[in-house]
């Protein structure tokens, strides 16, 4: 029997992933739905309560995303945040329009009810705004709850249906007991237990991919990060003898990344461990590209190529386990039913499959990074791994902005290693999301001795995240910069300059490439 289980409808909101994650943080199994799930499937799904996230439309444009109106009688707890609480007030019978003042930011919480979904809050609490549109008219079927300045009707109750609304959005950290009041409606009114913990989910997912497998053959494509690595220690807990890791070393690894994987997966874990050297390969296909995408494509290309060919070498091969996390299912799946944009591809999420005609292992596609270090704790995963920071699937291919050459491959793979040296040895690994160094394109004049040089630039890449959806860059003491900055120059041949990268994401990516 699977663990209870939160749906959230997804209406486009920027926090939705937050919203599962709050609800993940009190021991609470959460997946986010589109909003055009039928009650059938709800069902089907076991949810035992209903959160309808926020969105950017208003609920009376022609186009806007709606949900089947059946939801709310299906008798499950229902929470409508912001753009949820605008809808389910509207179909309930209650008006929406635009409101005279918008309100975005702080504001205070003034509690009319404290009964149930703001059991334990105080008046004037603070809470997070972000919407334009506002219920003008709940209707004599709601009750209010709170209010703040701007908002008379800030949360609502319906009289006889499970359904509660709140204009604000406490899944942010800007509404400092936006915890206690998901907590009020996940315990109190839904009367859920909380029990989800990362023991029992390593057990049921171990008896999944038994159940799977068979008496078939699992192949693991081991990458070096924390998402392959755990995948593969889960899958051999579950199968043991019937998986087979292949490590593609694909010639654009970190310093050091080769040997620390094959050290670890054939002396520590005992695992059946390939190591394919296939760099030569990868470079020849790289050879005059200069376009990001067509780096990765042909990266995907050889890649499939390399692991196809080892693949056929193993008896019985018949499914391959992917390290695919949450946030890759989510960004790559449109959750209103629209068209998504894609950013950049991602290696992992799709095609493979397909490609190389085995059936998929996903243990950890319902999982968000931190979950998957707290997986790899309880599978004793040395810290060194689960603590990596993440490395995208075409490697420092798309660090080394431009052509991708062995010779340029040498300089920035040097000036990485001080990177993450350095970024260690200031205790800063563990507090940033990433940090790393791109070798840049162009060439600056500079003076070493008495010399005129004209060499190359590197920049410096740091950022603090939770789930890479969103990304700040990270203010590292100048002494460290400096320090960075001169090791590089001194000890990289080649290299005369050194900047720091200061974007964010949005409207930067984390990576260059």
């Amino acid at each position: 029997m699977g663990p209870e289980t939160v749906l959230v409808l997804d209406f486009g909101s920027q926090y939705t992933q937050l919203i599962a994650r709050r609800v993940r943080e009190q021991h609470v199994f959460c997946r986010i739905v589109p909003a055009t799930i039928p009650p059938a499937e709800i069902r089907a799904a076991g949810a035992k309560a209903l959160i309808l996230s926020g969105g950017p439309a208003s609920v009376y444009a022609g186009g806007a995303p709606r949900c089947d109106p059946g939801v709310f009688r299906m008798g499950l707890p229902v929470l409508g945040i912001c753009y949820g609480m605008q809808l389910g007030c509207e179909v309930l019978g209650g008006r929406v329009r635009a409101a005279e003042k918008r309100e975005y930011g702080r504001a205070e919480l003034v509690i009319d009810d404290d009964k149930d979904l703001l059991r334990d809050l105080s008046t004037g609490t603070t809470v997070w705004m972000s919407h334009g549109d506002h219920v003008e008219e709940a209707g004599a079927d709601f009750r209010v709850l709170a209010h703040t300045a701007s908002a008379p009707l800030a949360a609502v109750r319906h009289r006889t249906l499970p359904f509660f609304g709140i204009q604000f959005h406490p899944e942010v950290h800007h509404t400092p007991d936006g915890w206690r009041i998901l907590g009020n409606f996940l315990f109190g009114i839904a009367g859920l237990a909380g029990d989800w913990v990362m023991s029992s989910f390593i057990d049921r997912s171990a008896e999944e991919i038994r159940r799977t497998v068979g008496d078939g053959h699992v192949v693991c494509g081991l990458s070096g990060g924390v998402d392959s690595a755990v995948t593969a220690v889960l899958v051999h807990r579950a199968v043991g003898d019937k998986l087979t890791c292949v490590f593609v070393d694909n010639g654009v690894l970190r310093a050091g990344e080769a040997e620390a994987v094959v050290s670890t997966f054939r002396r520590h874990f005992r695992i059946d461990l390939r190591h394919v050297d296939a760099a030569a390969e990868f470079l020849g296909a790289l050879a005059g590209v200069t376009d990001p995408e067509e780096k990765r494509k042909r990266i995907g290309h050889k890649f499939i190529d390399v692991f196809r060919r080892e693949a056929k070498t193993i008896p019985g091969a018949r499914f391959l386990a992917q390290g695919t996390l949450y946030p890759d299912v989510i960004e790559s799946v449109s959750p209103v039913g629209g068209p998504s944009v894609t950013i950049k591809s991602h290696h992992n999420v799709g095609g493979l499959p397909a490609e190389l005609g085995f059936t998929l292992v996903e243990p950890l596609r319902d999982l968000f990074k931190d979950e998957v270090r707290e997986m790899g704790r309880e599978l004793s995963i040395p810290e060194e791994f689960l603590w990596r920071h993440p490395f995208p699937g075409p490697g420092l291919a798309i660090r080394c902005i431009g052509e991708v050459t062995p010779e340029r491959l040498a300089v920035l793979r040097k000036a990485d290693a001080i990177v993450r040296e350095e970024i260690r040895a200031a205790g800063l690994h563990r507090k940033l999301w990433q940090a790393f160094a791109v070798l840049l394109p162009v060439r600056t004049v500079g003076v070493m001795g008495d010399d005129r040089t004209y060499e190359s630039v590197v920049a410096v890449r740091a950022v603090e995240s939770l789930d890479a959806m969103t990304a700040d860059w990270a203010v590292l003491p100048a002494e460290l910069l400096g320090r960075l900055a001169n090791r590089i120059i001194n000890e990289v041949r080649g290299v005369n300059r050194v900047v720091y990268d200061i974007s964010s994401k949005p409207p930067a990516t984390i990576e260059w490439e």
